[in-house]
């Protein structure tokens, strides 16, 4: 086990394509850390600088301390499980897990005693016999983390390892996943597109956009305090919702308008925004899908909007609606009597809607950061602490 520190890590490639810009991380040992975000974001970059498989061009890197910038990759006593498993075809699962302990040269008896609890832990103990070929997508992956596991590592980098399986698979190697996290007990960095899995593994989640860190929180935080309007919309499913709307100031009171609706904040933000000076502006109002109500037509300051496509999910009902002319996402359960009987399929529907003010967002209209948010208003594509 181990402490990681990433300091001040930037990747530049060849013809200056920058991958990584100022990334500072201290990971604490027994940490979970999730470092998510969209396609070309950097985050796998990352991962493999730690692991030695990129190199470092500017910053340093510290495991357990000890700078490991020039430290070759098979001395840096981590374990990485890739994307696309990268098991040897030819070798039983047996083989393939005992690999890099052979190269070590453990005695046979030893090998074999960890290649077994491992696959005791994993659940594939009856699968040791087998070759690759033999194996289904999860069985593949559970065998890559076992190999992993084996060598009882500082530090367990996983890339990606679930975005080969089906939606099911990935549910039950996600659960796994976390049973062998409380197992094993040791330090862990992943990497996933998928916001989910960072939400449900991480004890922090790293947000990053363009090579820069947005956000460093707990899921909960990230959650409920996003930084700027990419975390907002990147974090939660359906996306939150995102209208063009006014902040107002009467007699040191903060409101905001949007439409015919004006919204009196809770006291809460009344002292965020007192403590920035806040003045008025045009502003990007954000509300999660969740957190919208629909009312009746007769219910006061309440939006219009119309209904286009009502999406059936089971338990919930998914509301695409436009309300002037800025789209829109409701979620509403199918157990409230509004959903079964006003949304029918093929009907044409106006809905009216709120929110309660303590869950609105707001954001500057050129910078996307939060209004609430601690300090002056940056730049949402720089790093932010």
């Amino acid at each position: 086990m181990a402490n990681v520190q990433l300091k001040n890590i930037k990747k530049v490639y060849d013809k200056n394509i920058v991958a990584v810009q100022e990334f500072s991380l201290d990971i604490a040992d027994k940490e979970f850390i999730v470092l998510v975000g969209p396609s070309g974001c950097g985050k796998s970059t990352t991962l493999r600088m730690v692991a030695g498989l990129e190199e470092i061009t500017e910053g340093d890197l510290y495991i357990d301390g000890i700078r490991m910038n020039d430290v070759a990759p098979k001395n840096r006593d981590i374990a990485m499980v890739f994307q696309n498993y990268a098991l040897y075809p030819h070798m039983t699962v047996f083989e393939n897990m005992a690999f890099a302990l052979r190269l070590r040269k453990m005695p046979k008896d030893e090998i074999k005693r960890k290649v077994e609890e491992a696959a005791e832990i994993l659940g594939i103990t009856d699968l040791l016999r087998r070759k690759p070929k033999a194996l289904s997508g999860g069985q593949k992956q559970r065998v890559a983390i076992g190999r992993a596991i084996v060598r009882a590592p500082q530090v367990f980098l996983m890339d990606e390892p679930l975005s080969n399986l089906d939606a099911k698979l990935r549910n039950q190697m996600r659960a796994e996943i976390i049973k062998l996290r409380k197992r094993i007990d040791t330090t862990f960095i992943y990497v996933t597109h998928d916001q989910t899995e960072a939400m449900t593994l991480g004890d922090r989640v790293v947000i990053m956009k363009d090579g820069f860190i947005q956000q460093i929180g707990s899921p909960q935080e990230v959650f409920d305090q996003p930084h700027n309007k990419f975390v907002a919309g990147f974090i939660g499913t359906p996306n939150m919702n995102f209208f063009r709307a006014h902040l107002l100031v009467r007699d040191g009171i903060y409101a905001v308008r949007l439409g015919n609706m004006e919204v009196v904040l809770p006291d809460e933000k009344q002292i965020q925004l007192r403590s920035k000076q806040q003045t008025p502006a045009e502003i990007e109002l954000g509300v999660r899908p969740e957190h919208i109500q629909i009312v009746n037509e007769q219910a006061g300051n309440a939006l219009k909007a119309r209904l286009d496509v009502s999406e059936l999910m089971g338990s919930e009902v998914y509301l695409h609606v436009n309300v002037q002319g800025q789209d829109a996402v409701i979620r509403v359960q199918t157990t409230e009597l509004v959903t079964r009987h006003a949304f029918a399929p093929g009907q044409e529907n106006s809905v009216y809607f709120t929110f309660p003010s303590s869950r609105v967002h707001l954001f500057d209209k050129t910078t996307g950061v939060s209004l609430y948010s601690p300090g002056e208003a940056q730049d949402p594509g720089t790093a932010v602490p």
